[in-house]
């Protein structure tokens, strides 16, 4: 199949932030023992979401600079990592070799992973796939690519996050700023490109595609947080009010 025009485009881009973000923090990422969710590091044992992963088989879709496999991999699953951008993938090669904890890395389009059906237990996703990839086709993916009772657990934005996200200053407002009625396809001024559905719609897109939706768990920034020096587009005030990110968990039926 022909590489959609979207996937170039956010290749480019992470080929850029790779070279002037993404790497020096990445083994920071790698270091770290406890798993944290989002922006503003909701803890795993808060939330739960993965649970008991060792001997697991895990694949993550769009694993970046693969900082989450890598973690998978210390608690005895058995990741493998799914990425656009070869600089990325070169990153997390980069850090497997410092760090010895080695697994397949695989260059490719989540939408189109070139892995048999039934291969994995767990497929993850934080801000990956789950962002720069139409969900009207990785979702249906990662659904051939689990076993049967297989998990799919993902992170994105929230819905009301990306309805008031302001692009020019990089910021988000306390008023909407879009429809939420047709979202999906949304270009940023960087050139990127991500996909949005709203609820109700990606509830059905995930139905359709035959998975029992389990848990949607919204998340805020804790008591005291401070915004991020990075992803400063959202502040800690805002995140304390409205969710800032969602978890999301289905299940391939048995």
């Amino acid at each position: 199949m022909s590489e959609p025009d979207y996937v170039a485009r956010n290749r480019e881009l992470w080929t850029t932030t790779n070279a002037e973000y993404t790497g020096p923090a990445a083994a920071r990422s790698w270091a770290r023992e406890e798993l944290t969710w989002g922006i503003f590091g909701t803890p795993e044992g808060e939330v739960g979401v993965l649970g008991d992963v060792a001997g697991l088989d895990v694949v993550e879709l769009g694993c970046g600079t693969a900082y989450l496999s890598a973690w998978l991999a210390r608690q005895g699953a058995r990741p493998v990592g799914i990425d656009v951008t070869p600089a990325q993938l070169e990153t997390a090669r980069a850090l497997q070799r410092e760090t010895g904890i080695e697994f397949p890395l695989v260059e490719a389009n989540a939408e189109e992973v070139p892995l048999p059906d039934a291969t994995f237990d767990l497929a993850v996703s934080e801000y990956g796939a789950s962002i720069w990839c139409d969900p009207y086709r990785w979702i249906p993916e990662s659904y051939r690519l689990l076993r049967s009772g297989g998990r799919l657990v993902f992170l994105r934005g929230s819905q009301l996050l990306i309805l008031c996200a302001v692009e020019e200053p990089d910021s988000t407002s306390e008023t909407l700023q879009r429809p939420q009625r047709g979202m999906h396809r949304i270009e940023w001024s960087d050139g990127g490109v991500e996909f949005h559905l709203g609820l109700g719609e990606l509830f059905a897109v995930l139905r359709e595609s035959g998975f029992v939706v389990e848990s949607l768990i919204e998340l805020y920034a804790p008591e005291g947080a401070k915004t991020h020096e990075y992803y400063s587009y959202v502040t800690a005030e805002w995140a304390s009010k409205w969710p800032v990110e969602e978890l999301w968990v289905a299940r391939k039926p048995a």
